[in-house]
């Protein structure tokens, strides 16, 4: 395996980590907005929700888009 290779694996399991990490949040979210008793819980719940699905929305595009490779860098076809 070539360090190329090494380098794009690593980078994988850190967006896949990014995406397990705001699920664990999101599933929090819902958990503490599901067990709240007084309404102010119900909506830090609903905003770790929130929080937590942009999180996954945003950056493992930012990463990626970060990681890229330049148009010049590839081999002409």
């Amino acid at each position: 395996m070539t360090d190329a290779e090494r380098l794009a694996m690593k980078r994988y399991y850190i967006i896949v980590a990014v995406n397990m990490l705001g699920t664990a949040g999101a599933v929090i979210g819902l958990l503490v907005a599901g067990r709240a008793q007084h309404y102010g819980m119900t909506v830090f719940g609903g905003a770790i929700l929130l929080s937590s699905l942009y999180f996954m929305a945003v950056v493992p595009r930012f990463l990626a888009r970060r990681w890229k490779t330049p148009a010049e860098a590839t081999p002409e076809a």
